[in-house]
């Protein structure tokens, strides 16, 4: 490890170099896959035609916007979909796969959740928090059901067979959200779907990928799934996309989408760019790269906090499925310290102290360590927790791994100052 130029204990140093050697062969597989997938995007900007005029932006109805239908060609080919629908107006993911479940669920169906249950911000949108009347899908005349998991953990393959039977829409959420079950590999979604359309070869199979672009050498539309949804200022957003989402997989689905989002006859065919299109592209063009380096970093933080003695979900030796680590810090101060440690060594807003407060969407009070570029972006690196047991904080991000790296070391130190860490 080089030099460092922060002002962190010597035993934390040689813990971190230490952690840094035992992580190279996972490091070496994370290169490999970044190489991968590196080709998939340039080859899809070469066979698409990417031009200059793509870059440029429209105002007003957005029709004939070239830049907007290459990015969705780009991205269709790239993720497997015969097409998708990736705009700056999706405020967030939330929004994208709302307006997935929206578009393609009607009066009288049935949604399936695969994997338990939903991620906080989902629940209002279902329906199963939050006040009656609202515009949740339940208001609609759609009904909930879900497949809980077997201890917490693995997807129950018959009760998904079984529920599926009736079910309009499977929902398979691939990251674990605020929960320590293990994140979904693409190989995991592919059983998921094919017990679902055992029951149900009509289903729709639904995938929240979010967190979960580009960390494998495939994406879950290859492996059975009907449409993915995810966030640009995750992981297909590269650190470079400002805002947006995408939705993608089958083209009569996404159109539904894109109706939606926009209305009924004009779908995809209006909305404007303002702009937007060259962040779109070079973020894209940056992610595989950006991924593997957010991959570096998670894997790094838990090597490093295992020999600091806490336990982390996934272990640092583990194959990745998302970006997403959770270090499992035991109480609410060890949790608070940390985040706020992570908060002090990002590169924007680094002299500010992140406090716990009632987000928008959520149950339980969360705090938030994100010092980033754009707001939210937890493609950057970010640990957000609920303050609930069992007290873990949920680390992603990292556009550059050295920053990463010492972004984690400065965490361990501020905790170390306040007498939380033994070395």
């Amino acid at each position: 490890m080089n030099e460092c130029l922060f002002d962190i204990d010597p035993g934390l140093l040689k813990l971190a170099a230490d952690a840094e050697s035992e992580c190279s062969e996972m490091f070496e597989r994370i290169d490999e896959t970044a190489d991968h997938n590196g080709q998939k995007v340039l080859k899809a900007f070469i066979d698409n035609r990417v031009s200059e005029v793509c870059l440029k932006g429209t105002t007003g109805y957005g029709y004939g916007d070239m830049g907007r239908d290459t990015i969705d060609k780009v991205f269709a080919q790239t993720l497997g979909g015969e097409d998708a629908l990736v705009r700056h107006t999706f405020v967030n993911g939330t929004h994208a796969l709302s307006t997935a479940l929206f578009g393609v669920l009607r009066s009288g169906d049935i949604m399936l959740s695969c994997t338990g249950a939903p991620y906080d911000t989902l629940e209002e949108i279902i329906g199963i928090r939050g006040e009656n009347g609202n515009g949740s899908l339940t208001d609609f005349g759609v009904r909930y059901v879900q497949a809980d998991l077997v201890q917490d953990t693995y997807p129950d393959y018959d009760k998904i067979s079984e529920l599926a039977a009736q079910a309009k829409v499977a929902y398979i959420q691939r990251s674990r959200g605020y929960s320590l079950r293990p994140s979904l590999t693409v190989d995991t979604i592919g059983k998921i779907a094919a017990a679902a359309r055992s029951a149900n070869p009509d289903i729709i199979v639904m995938v929240d990928n979010c967190y979960g672009e580009f960390v494998e050498k495939r994406e879950p539309l290859s492996a059975g799934a009907d449409l993915i949804i995810g966030s640009l200022i995750k992981n297909p957003g590269g650190g470079i996309a400002s805002t947006g989402g995408y939705i993608c997989g089958r083209a009569d689905l996404v159109e539904k989408c894109a109706d939606r989002l926009t209305c009924v006859g004009m779908g995809k065919e209006v909305g404007c760019s303002l702009g937007q299109n060259r962040e779109m592209l070079l973020g894209f063009f940056f992610a595989p790269q950006t991924v593997a380096n957010a991959l570096k970093t998670s894997v790094f933080a838990c090597r490093f906090f295992e020999k600091l003695g806490f336990k982390t979900l996934p272990e640092s030796g583990e194959e990745r499925t998302d970006i997403i680590a959770s270090i499992l810090l035991e109480n609410e101060e060890n949790l608070v310290a940390f985040c706020q440690g992570i908060q002090s060594g990002s590169p924007v807003d680094s002299y500010v102290t992140p406090e716990a407060w009632d987000m928008p969407g959520y149950e339980s009070k969360v705090i938030m360590a994100a010092g980033a570029f754009t707001m939210g972006a937890s493609i950057e690196l970010s640990a957000d927790a609920p303050i609930r047991p069992p007290f873990a904080a949920w680390l992603q991000g990292g556009i550059t791994y050295p920053s990463g790296k010492i972004g984690v070391m400065i965490a361990a130190q501020k905790m170390y100052e306040k007498g939380l860490l033994k070395i």
